[in-house]
């Protein structure tokens, strides 16, 4: 199976969201994900609906995010790549594996200023 074309521009968020709810494999997998108490079919229905510009069923802002998120993983970073260029951002992906590097070295250097501290407190107290 050869990997979703994406368009390398989008002129609205709409057509962000479509593009990452393709790469997702299509309105019915996703609406079904968003609106479990709904058959896909209508879930599906529901999720072209929301995002037509057209309509007025919308998406909520935690929606788009976990669409957002759920691309991401699949690949596709649409809805990042326009909300950072229309807002004047530099978008940048981070690798789950560089993230928990720079975690790691937070908690460790936490752990030395808290160390510290605990230190001082001690001289103080003697």
């Amino acid at each position: 199976m050869e990997p979703l074309q994406t368009p390398l521009f989008h002129e609205d968020i709409y057509a962000a969201i479509q593009t990452a709810v393709m790469a997702l494999g299509g309105s019915k997998k996703v609406g079904a994900a968003l609106w479990p108490d709904k058959p896909a079919d209508k879930a599906g229905e529901l999720l072209n609906n929301c995002i037509n510009r057209t309509r007025p069923e919308k998406l909520d802002p935690e929606q788009v995010l976990y669409i957002a998120r759920e691309a991401r993983k699949a690949g596709c970073h649409a809805i990042a790549d326009f909300t950072a260029a229309d807002t004047g951002y530099k978008y940048i992906p981070i690798e789950p594996e560089d993230e928990k590097a720079e975690l790691q070295r937070q908690v460790v250097s936490a752990s030395q200023v808290l160390s510290d501290v605990i230190s001082r407190l001690e001289r103080l107290s003697s």
